[in-house]
């Protein structure tokens, strides 16, 4: 029978997804030692910046706070808590995104919207299969929580020794990461159009707007050409060439996360 999943196929599919992951982590992690360098450059105690790290846990977040906390000191605190909120509120999407991922159960969802980050969803959205998508998920959150603590408090450590951590690139590792990601992904015309037209958007934005809203814009952009579905039906053979299949009576349905960006 054909149309029943492949239980050696679900299995590649998870290590896979789990390969990712681990390598995610690997990159995204290493950028947590410029964190930590900035946080007490910034006048946070060592203390103070893995805390954050623990429980805020999410990077642009955390590097608006310090950023402003630098620049403007003690002061700056409502400015700092301002500029991490309005960066965090992408997560609120991502978490729309992952409810079909995660399941069901209070306790499991309490502990996974604490590990809903870009690079976390960015996997799970990846992948071809619904247990890959919460592997994926998993041990990207998970590797990335545990990593990136251990690398603040290497940065927030050794800070000073390791001079300007700008020069190293790390943060270039964690962009490269999601480049590979999305690089599969641009096969149709409608994500290419989207990923041309967000980064556009952004880079216009970022130099006239606070941290946090070109992120939020961009995404619109995403999010009015999902809703309108503008060029998506050229990016169908069916509908470009006016047929439509019937689906069998033992095809297996759609899964509600499918088609997700």
């Amino acid at each position: 029978m054909d149309h029943l999943p492949d239980i050696d196929d679900e299995d590649a599919h998870a290590r896979r997804a789990g390969r990712q992951g681990l390598g995610v982590a690997l990159a995204t992690s290493a950028y947590g030692v410029s964190f930590g360098a900035l946080a007490v450059a910034s006048g946070l105690d060592v203390w103070q910046t893995c805390l954050l790290s623990l429980l805020m846990f999410t990077g642009g977040s955390q590097f608006a706070f310090a950023g402003v906390i630098g620049a403007g000191g003690v002061a700056a605190a409502p400015a700092a808590i301002a500029s991490a909120s309005l960066l965090g509120v992408r997560n609120v999407a991502y978490g729309v995104s992952m409810s079909p991922v995660i399941g069901t159960g209070f306790w499991r969802r309490a502990a996974a919207a604490h590990f809903t980050i870009d690079e976390s969803t960015a996997v799970a959205l990846a992948q071809r299969t619904a247990r890959a998508r919460t592997v994926g998920f998993w041990v990207t959150g998970v590797g990335i929580w545990i990593g990136w603590n251990l690398s603040t408090l290497a940065g927030a450590l050794l800070g000073d020794v390791l001079g300007d951590i700008r020069s190293y690139g790390l943060d270039a590792a964690a962009a490269a990461a999601f480049l590979a990601l999305l690089w599969p992904r641009l096969r149709r015309r409608q994500p290419i159009v989207v990923g041309v037209a967000a980064a556009v958007v952004a880079t216009l934005l970022t130099p006239v707007l606070m941290p946090g809203m070109p992120v939020l814009i961009a995404a619109a952009v995403a999010v009015v050409v999902g809703w309108t579905n503008w060029l998506g039906h050229d990016d169908d053979p069916a509908v470009a060439t006016g047929t439509t299949a019937t689906p069998g009576p033992l095809a297996r349905p759609h899964e509600p996360w499918e088609g997700l960006p």
